[in-house]
């Protein structure tokens, strides 16, 4: 990757253009055709892109603009999102730029009720969560993809029809010079949550949508308040309401206040609006640190405003044919709990690899069902938590109001009360249970790891050099035992990573797998743990390997 694009300034990432050119699918007598065409080149689409790519697949991406997101949007990328950026090679640049945290604080009018730690144990290389603007985000993902000759974007192209058929997809692109069209073996929507696509096969989502707005305002000043997540309830700056702050890169805060459902947006978008209650956030903040006063309004300047509503949503399918949705197109959440981008990064990653082999030609479809499946009980697990998580923030009741403010006053001193807040549970990766790829344990363990988590993280020390699990597995499936390998290890087709009590001198994979002399994980592609076993055979591991690869 260039060197430059990570001194750039957030003004000059967001000012970044892309170049319209002509392809010569544009020219051709037929309609060209592509194994896959991911339309949407924000978060999901890349790292979708990305993945296939570096799987060695062909990837045409369409994304109708040209150019990256204005404004912090998405900020808070989780652990799992990070290590799978690992994979694709840009989790680094993303920590390097980024706010670590772990900590969180909860406020209840002008009182701290408690603070949570996302991540106290140690032994993880990866932090909680990192706040970074989506645009540089996005900024890292094109310099990646346009780092990998099988992918190739095209900007300003913009999918104005669909058509499916028995041997393909059939795409109508508008451009500056004009309609043409290609077809695919697969399309992944990737286009959002107002998803052309989704409207030109005539599908919706469905769900609650949730009457009330929220201001944000990403304000840019000095303050050293710390990178922690800090959220009031009912405050004497903001009565009534919700405020959320959250630290970024380049001395910029994320400012979330809560509205109310009759607030004009226009209105409360307006400097002279924003500024007074910024002002007295800020009061409220340096106060609580013993700080005094805030920073005057002339010495913190408004970068960027917009006031939202949100529903939690989601499509009845995330397959349709040939059309796979991944992301905001198939599933929307509340921004309580930074479900959304990771939620949808996590889509890539379970699609990248079933796509991939059923490209090949090494598995059916059916493996492609299987990630409709999958994601859809990973969506309804995160609107499940948005949605409580929206009800805690925004009681809709008096009696709703009573159970809340009576919960956050016995949280001060209670830690039952505490398990009952809800400021936005923050995203953890769905566990994949019931899914028809997971071999049901046979052995008794007593580690989370089941079948269909995703795979822990653990420092290493493999062949005299530091590592992490996670960067120890393969590409496909990985066969993770403790030990030593069986004798038929090398008959499997699989990678084998052997681990004992000198690989992992500080106990942290041990404890986490719950591994003992002989026991064995097999480790999905994309990281999810699909069997598990005190004394594996053969036979299993490859019947646990086929069911999957959906052959059996």
């Amino acid at each position: 990757m260039r060197d430059p694009l990570y001194t750039a300034s957030g003004i000059d990432i967001q000012a970044t253009e892309f170049e319209y050119r002509r392809s010569p699918d544009q020219d051709a007598a037929t309609p060209v055709r592509h194994p896959v065409v991911v339309v949407g080149a924000g978060p999901v689409g890349l790292s979708l892109a990305i993945d296939l790519a570096q799987r060695g697949q062909r990837v045409l991406l369409l994304d109708n603009d040209h150019k990256l997101s204005t404004g912090s949007r998405a900020i808070c990328f989780a652990k799992r999102t990070l290590e799978i950026w690992d994979r694709l090679g840009v989790g680094q640049p993303m920590v390097d730029k980024g706010v670590s945290w772990n900590v969180g604080k909860v406020f209840f009018k002008a009182q701290q009720v408690f603070q949570f730690d996302l991540l106290p144990e140690a032994g993880h290389e990866r932090p909680a969560f990192v706040n970074l603007q989506q645009y540089y985000a996005e900024a890292y993902l094109a310099a990646r993809a346009g780092e990998l000759p099988n992918i190739e974007i095209r900007w300003r192209h913009a999918v104005a029809g669909l058509e499916q058929g028995g041997d393909g997809a059939r795409l109508a692109v508008d451009t500056p010079d004009g309609r043409y069209e290609i077809v695919a073996d697969y399309v992944a929507a990737c286009d959002g949550s107002r998803s052309p696509l989704r409207g030109l096969l005539g599908l919706e989502s469905k769900g609650r949508v949730f009457k009330d707005r929220f201001l944000i305002a990403d304000v840019k000043m000095k303050a050293d308040f710390p990178a922690e997540r800090w959220f009031w309830f009912d405050p004497p700056f903001h009565p009534n309401q919700s405020v959320l702050l959250h630290r970024q890169p380049d001395g910029v805060w994320r400012i979330d206040f809560q509205l109310g459902w009759d607030a004009d947006p226009e209105v409360e978008k307006r400097p002279e609006n924003i500024i007074p209650r910024v002002e007295a956030l800020l009061r409220a903040a340096a106060a609580s640190k013993g700080d005094g006063l805030p920073l005057p309004a002339h010495l913190f300047t408004l970068e960027w405003a917009s006031v939202y509503t949100f529903a939690c949503l989601r499509m009845d399918s995330f397959r349709h044919g040939r059309v796979l949705f991944a992301g905001d197109s198939a599933h929307g959440v509340s921004p309580f709990g930074a479900r959304g981008a990771n939620s949808g990064v996590q889509d890539a990653e379970n699609l990248a690899w079933k796509l991939d082999r059923v490209l090949r030609g090494t598995s059916p479809e059916a493996l492609l069902d299987s990630y409709a499946r999958e994601r859809e009980y990973a969506a309804d697990e995160n609107i499940l938590n948005s949605t409580r998580a929206t009800d805690f923030i925004t009681p809709k009741s008096e009696i709703s109001r009573l159970f809340r403010d009576a919960t956050l006053a016995l949280a001060r001193e209670h830690g039952f009360a505490r398990k009952l807040v809800n400021s936005g549970r923050l995203s953890v990766p769905a566990t994949l249970d019931g899914s028809t790829l997971n071999t049901a344990d046979g052995d008794a363990f007593g580690a989370l790891m089941r079948p269909g988590a995703a795979a822990a993280d653990a420092p290493l020390r493999i062949a005299g050099r530091d590592t992490w699990l996670l960067r120890e597995l393969g590409p496909e499936f990985t066969l993770l035992c403790w030990g030593m390998a069986p004798a038929w290890a090398a008959e499997l087709g699989a990678k084998v990573l052997v681990l004992d009590a000198h690989s992992d001198a500080e106990g942290h994979a041990a404890r986490r797998y719950d591994l003992q002399p002989g026991s064995a994980y097999l480790i999905r592609p994309d990281q999810h743990v699909c069997a598990r076993w005190r004394h594996p055979s053969l036979p299993a591991v490859k019947a646990a390997m086929a069911r999957a690869c959906a052959l059996a």
